[in-house]
């Protein structure tokens, strides 16, 4: 399966299935996308029952399913209308693979890299001071996957538990729920950032700098090991896509 439609519900149609994944997923799709702003109204119902052929209750579950991912406010009389973007529940998994499939891939790159290097040394430094050792030690035993990853998909899993892990360690709820959040995201960092030669190699090492960071308690050395990653992928990332801002 395409990792791009591993977690979600709402990402391809299963065969079989109602139609209600497939309104939420267009309707979905049109507002990340802009072809339906903030402030305007999804298109009337008597249109979306006549494009969908779908009975009424099947509708109006699609776009509860939309008001709990943030994306509409749905008004009686009025009807569903599209919420400002800064209300969108952006960590929600279909809501984020929607943000992916219709950002152009240098602005959503730039976007993922700057919330990483906001989120993950502050992360690494935290994790430092208050990981048990049994989390230390799920962090170094997925470091070994991706020591003995021989490709791409043997290095994806256990690339994204190192940095998962890391969060969790944190111990605190809100920040590894951050952390998993993210894991789509990073799914697709790792998958683009992996097509440039050797990259496994040059990162292995960086990564074991932040995992010996994190055994040794020291909270600036695991911030700087993860801002040192964090450079090197943001410059392996810009020799395949060339519009990504490092800034």
């Amino acid at each position: 399966m395409n990792s791009r439609t591993a977690q979600s519900t709402y990402r391809l149609q299963p065969e079989g299935k109602s139609m209600h994944g497939r309104i939420v997923r267009e309707l979905g799709l049109a507002i990340l996308a802009g072809a339906l702003k903030p402030g305007d109204r999804l298109p009337a119902e008597a249109v979306l029952l006549e494009k969908y052929d779908v009975s009424r209750p099947v509708l109006r579950e699609a776009v509860r399913v939309l008001v709990a991912k943030g994306l509409v406010v749905s008004k009686q009389r009025s009807g569903a209308i599209v919420r400002p973007r800064n209300e969108w529940h952006l960590l929600d998994p279909d809501v984020l693979y929607w943000l992916i499939q219709t950002k152009p891939q240098p602005e959503f790159v730039s976007t993922l890299l700057t919330v990483r290097r906001v989120f993950e040394p502050a992360a690494a430094a935290l994790a430092a001071k208050a990981a048990t050792e049994d989390q230390i030690e799920a962090i170094a035993e997925a470091f070994s996957g991706m020591a003995a990853a021989r490709t791409t998909e043997e290095l994806l899993e256990p690339d994204l538990a190192f940095h998962r892990r890391i969060a969790e360690a944190t111990n605190n709820d809100l920040l590894a729920y951050i952390g998993n959040m993210l894991s789509l995201a990073l799914r697709e960092s790792i998958i683009l950032s992996s097509q440039v030669p050797n990259t496994h190699e040059l990162s292995l090492p960086r990564h074991k700098a932040i995992l010996t960071a994190l055994r040794n308690r020291d909270a600036l050395a695991a911030r700087q090991a993860t801002l040192v990653q964090l450079e090197e992928t943001g410059d392996d990332l810009s020799t395949l896509l060339p519009g990504v801002n490092l800034a």
